[in-house]
């Protein structure tokens, strides 16, 4: 049996995945912010599924929190660091506020609760620590700048703690999923108002397709949480994993440009360097 430490678990991708490990006769600690959720989660799978308080954003609860975590169920094999939301608004249009906001959610609070659960996985000399990141992680679309700043973010931090890690018998893997069908779109996605008339022939179209495609997407969610166990019952895990056919086109179609952009500039690239 395992224990995972899901953050991020009423509904979407944290919920899936809560469900999949539950079903695997694991057992499954999983972050909510209030009592009806928790209770809610509590009842799953009495005796397996367990709910906790914790706002990832309150980063000098998530240390008590863990330690509390490990006394009452002992070690944790698994962090899924799920909690997150989208951020939909023009760079131009957005806040400085909204971007420390996009952050404090996707990344610190994920940095956080990764150094409060690190010790011990490394003590022991094992554990696995996934973070679902996006191919927003890897590849961009206008309108949604602080959220890929976010993931990108994410992203760096997640590959170079696994090359940190590995002597420990600790793994590392950025689970990067396309359009899937959850509320990351709708209800989970905060929208900044729109101003200036400039964007509008750019913008208005995007946010409109967007909300339009809410509900329609092509991945199932239940689907990554099939990979995701997949991934960890695997003796050989990858740092990157992409989940969903839009996502691997999309990267694919990213990496070839990026080849393409390097190969044109490749003598300017070189140039730079003191002469031999």
């Amino acid at each position: 049996m395992k224990t995972w430490l899901i953050t991020g678990v009423s509904s979407g991708f944290g919920r899936a995945i809560a469900d999949a490990a539950l079903a695997a006769g694991d057992r499954v600690v999983g972050t909510l912010r209030n009592d009806a959720d928790r209770v809610a989660f509590a009842d799953l799978v009495p005796g397996l599924s367990y709910g906790v308080i914790m706002d990832v954003t309150q980063t000098a609860s998530i240390v008590p929190t863990v330690e509390r975590i490990e006394w009452e169920f002992g070690p944790i094999d698994v962090l899924v660091n799920n909690a997150g939301y989208g951020h939909e608004g023009l760079v131009e249009e957005s806040s400085m506020e909204e971007l420390r906001r996009q952050f404090d959610v996707n990344f610190f609070g994920a940095v956080a609760v990764i150094k409060a659960v690190l010790p011990a996985m490394r003590q022991r000399r094992s554990g696995f620590i996934i973070n679902v990141t996006s191919m927003g992680g890897i590849i961009t679309l206008p309108g949604l700048g602080f959220y890929h700043a976010s993931k990108f973010a994410l992203e760096g931090l997640s590959e170079s703690l696994g090359k940190e890690v590995k002597d420990f018998g600790i793994h590392v893997t950025a689970v990067e999923p396309g359009a899937f069908r959850t509320d990351w779109a709708a209800r989970s996605m905060v929208r900044a108002p729109r101003s200036i008339a400039d964007y509008d022939a750019l913008m208005n179209p995007i946010r409109e397709r967007r909300q339009a495609q809410s509900g329609k997407q092509i991945g199932d969610p239940c689907k990554l949480a099939v990979a995701v166990m997949k991934l960890v019952n695997s003796e050989n895990p990858p740092a990157h994993l992409l989940l969903g056919s839009d996502a691997y086109r999309l990267v694919g179609e990213k990496l070839a440009l990026l080849q393409s952009e390097f190969a044109a500039w490749k003598d300017v690239t070189l140039s730079t360097d003191f002469a031999a």
